[in-house]
């Protein structure tokens, strides 16, 4: 008869544990939440999905984001961005679909921009340019300090923001 209510304790105190657990770990809030901003631009419904991670102090372009080197252009799974028609990106033909997004900074303030056939991916990691749809070169600049990375769409493209850098990408 202990020995049952030994193991009825027992089994309390772990699904007790269990719960616990579970309750809080929902409350905490993830370190790069992920987010998405979607409209029209050309007459496509253009949909960027990313994860967004926070400056926290530290040196962004040129260290946690390296000079010409591939960036998920996010954080976690590669960014994507869905286009549901064909659109003209910096004045090349981008073919409707979901790809994912990928960008290469430089010292000199170009930035290779790279949308990439394999969407799911995690990272850059397993990034081939063979993948490659589409490559431009644009103009990055520099804005007000933004402490997480966001994703606007306007009527002439979209904007990737953050710490002190913007990056135009122009949608027809």
């Amino acid at each position: 008869m202990r020995k049952a209510f030994q193991i009825k304790t027992a089994l309390l105190f772990a699904f007790a544990l269990l719960t616990a657990t579970v309750t809080f770990a929902q409350d905490k809030k993830p370190a790069s939440p992920h987010d998405s901003t979607t409209a029209v631009v050309a007459g496509s419904t253009i949909k960027i999905k990313y994860g967004s991670p926070y400056v926290k102090g530290r040196k962004i372009l040129g260290e946690l984001v390296p000079f010409d080197k591939v960036w998920r252009a996010g954080a976690d799974s590669a960014t994507s961005i869905t286009t549901s028609k064909a659109i003209k990106v910096e004045g090349k033909a981008l073919p409707a679909g979901r790809y994912a997004f990928f960008v290469i900074p430089s010292k000199s303030g170009e930035w290779t921009i790279i949308f990439d056939k394999n969407p799911k991916q995690w990272g850059a990691y397993t990034y081939k340019e063979s993948n490659d749809q589409l490559r431009v070169t644009v103009k990055g600049k520099t804005s007000p300090k933004q402490e997480s990375l966001t994703y606007t769409i306007g009527k002439g493209g979209f904007s990737l923001k953050w710490d002190t850098f913007e990056v135009p990408v122009a949608i027809k």
